[in-house]
């Protein structure tokens, strides 16, 4: 009798229980080529004024390049912690560790509203799981920039750059320039 009572009670908290938000992002660790890096930011119009935001980061190229080349802020948002370590040490490694952060951190749930560029390199069901939380949170005038993948067909890039690496890649890079309107 009371093993029954306990499933019940069990069972009522999961039917009552607030909906759960969707899984974390999860995509495979694929950097991106220096050369598709330098592309992202300057299609981006990245400057010294600049706040960076890398959804997924990495090893945390994004940010570190911002920082380098431009002066910008940057900050790296990643799930995985040995990514966070190497990112920290590269960008200590690189002379910027004062000008970047980065977080341990899944992207739906962060804060990025300071942000006046964002970055991706996730996959286009990820960038369809980020649109409403990005349209949500950033300003007017955000450039969001992702390499290889749209946000879908409901909201089409501003621009579409294709471009080919040096070593014969063909690469596409998207860039929005929000315009404030929420995006579900």
């Amino acid at each position: 009798m009371r093993l029954s009572t306990i499933t019940c009670c069990l069972a009522l908290g999961v039917v009552m229980a607030p909906a759960a938000r969707a899984v974390q992002v999860r995509v495979p660790y694929v950097p991106s080529p220096a050369e598709v890096v330098d592309r992202m930011l300057t299609v981006a119009g990245v400057t010294k004024d600049d706040v960076v935001y890398d959804l997924g980061s990495g090893d945390g190229r994004i940010p570190i390049a911002a920082a380098k080349k431009y002066g910008a802020r940057g900050v790296g948002l990643d799930i995985n912690p040995d990514r966070i370590a190497e990112s920290r040490a590269n960008a200590k490694a690189a002379g910027v560790e004062q000008l970047v952060e980065f977080r341990e951190q899944d992207v739906l749930d962060a804060d990025f509203s300071e942000a006046t560029v964002v970055t991706l390199y996730l996959l286009a069901s990820a960038n369809a799981q980020l649109r409403p939380v990005i349209t949500k949170q950033v300003k007017p005038g955000t450039r969001i920039v992702s390499h290889a993948f749209s946000m879908g067909p409901t909201w089409p890039a501003d621009t579409v750059d294709h471009f080919k690496t040096a070593t014969g890649d063909e690469i596409t890079i998207y860039l929005w320039k929000f315009d404030g309107k929420f995006r579900p």
